[in-house]
């Protein structure tokens, strides 16, 4: 059976995640109703579900409100990013997770990359910046690398791996590429692995994977999970412990 500290550990590193395409305020609101009762880092909504969430009652208060921008597609101009995540922060979003434009890496115009990094760090100020690179659509460790070496020249808080919303989601090989780039920063960055972690043997061989090559300790400041069906798991083993 599980360790029940292991477990205990990996619910407080989950961004609880609901980002359904078809969101209604009723189905919205009917999903707040089944959320477990764990403590997670965060909970990450689409931006027009904010108010909602910041008026649920049962929100725990040590987490934070996320939400996403130039998502999933990562087609837009920086400045129209910049001006979603001020409205976000104004409707209580304390932390941002945005789309790498990725496709301009696939391009190698790295220039426009770094220039929208800095952008969007600029327009976020002291939120959290999660930054999602996309893993899946990038077709080389070398193109994985560079993403997250540019993602962490940028000033972002996270590299995050994926949207969940293309075929590949967060595997291994990406994750241990991403983590040796920011074992290897000299300053601290944060992981989240997103897309995809369906089970919480998943979670937590990506959890002992954050350890084995950062040498730190996973706690939220350092490390999250995207996960949507994965909290109820964690919660129900929890009480099983």
């Amino acid at each position: 059976m599980t360790n029940l500290l292991r477990l205990q550990q990996l619910a407080k590193l989950l961004d609880i995640t609901r980002l359904q395409d078809d969101e209604t305020e009723q189905s919205f609101s009917q999903w707040l109703g089944s959320v477990p009762a764990l403590t997670p880092a965060a909970y990450c909504v689409y931006p027009q579900f904010l108010a909602t969430l910041r008026q649920w009652p049962q929100r725990a208060l040590q987490a934070s409100i996320a939400t996403v921008v130039n998502f999933p597609g990562a087609d837009l101009a920086a400045d129209i990013v910049c001006e979603q995540i001020q409205q976000a922060k104004m409707a209580g979003a304390t932390e941002i997770d945005c789309v790498l434009p990725y496709k301009a890496l696939l391009r190698g115009e790295h220039g426009l990359v770094k220039s929208f990094l800095y952008d969007i760090r600029q327009a976020c100020d002291n939120s959290c910046l999660k930054v999602i690179i996309e893993s899946g659509e990038l077709v080389t460790a070398q193109q994985i690398t560079k993403a997250t070496e540019l993602v962490i020249e940028g000033g972002a808080d996270f590299v995050k791996t994926s949207t969940g919303k293309v075929a590949t989601g967060v595997t291994i090989e990406a994750a241990r590429i991403i983590l040796t780039v920011i074992a290897a920063a000299n300053r601290p960055v944060g992981f989240k692995a997103s897309g995809g972690v369906r089970s919480i043997a998943q979670a937590l061989e990506l959890v002992q994977l954050y350890e084995d090559i950062t040498g730190r300790i996973a706690t939220n400041a350092g490390m999250r999970i995207g996960a949507s069906a994965l909290a109820n798991d964690v919660a129900q083993q929890v009480l099983l412990q």
